[in-house]
């Protein structure tokens, strides 16, 4: 068993969470000499009903999906990763990411944020981070928004 690790997958969406797990990610990638899977699954569940509007609007998540990931393994690269990848597609975050990308990726870690953005999906069914922890066959680190400290004492 190693002790090193060699895929790990970042589950990024846009949310400032999931921006702070792509941070950790590069730092361990790079201790690690690993390859960096950069991962955004568009839900497609949330789209409307109305099949031309839920086509335009998977359309255009997807797109925003890349774009983010093309400015992330910039940043990765530029940070020493010795190998980036990008993937984005449809379905459920919550099965793709634990179970589809760690069998096709042979991935040993996945970092993620804590919370997204889809915070109805949350309250009503559990956060994605959730399912990953209790679904995924590999480590996963599970990243949160640091807390700011005030020097102020509460009011009595």
């Amino acid at each position: 068993m190693s002790l090193k690790y060699s895929q790990i997958i970042v589950a990024v969406d846009g949310s400032d969470q999931a921006a702070i797990a792509f941070k950790k990610a590069v730092d361990i990638a790079v201790r690690n000499h690993a390859t960096l899977n950069l991962v955004s699954i568009v839900d497609n569940r949330s789209f409307g009903s109305i099949e031309a509007y839920g086509q335009a609007f998977a359309k255009g998540a997807k797109k925003a999906a890349e774009g983010l990931l093309i400015t992330y393994k910039e940043v990765a690269t530029a940070a020493g990763v010795p190998q980036v990848n990008s993937i984005v597609e449809y379905g459920s975050p919550k099965s793709m990411i634990p179970v589809d990308m760690v069998k096709r990726l042979d991935a040993d870690l996945i970092v993620c944020g804590a919370t997204g953005l889809n915070s109805a999906e949350r309250f009503f069914m559990g956060s994605v981070s959730e399912r990953i922890v209790r679904s995924a066959k590999c480590d996963v680190l599970v990243v949160r928004t640091p807390v700011v400290e005030t020097s102020e004492k509460p009011v009595e």
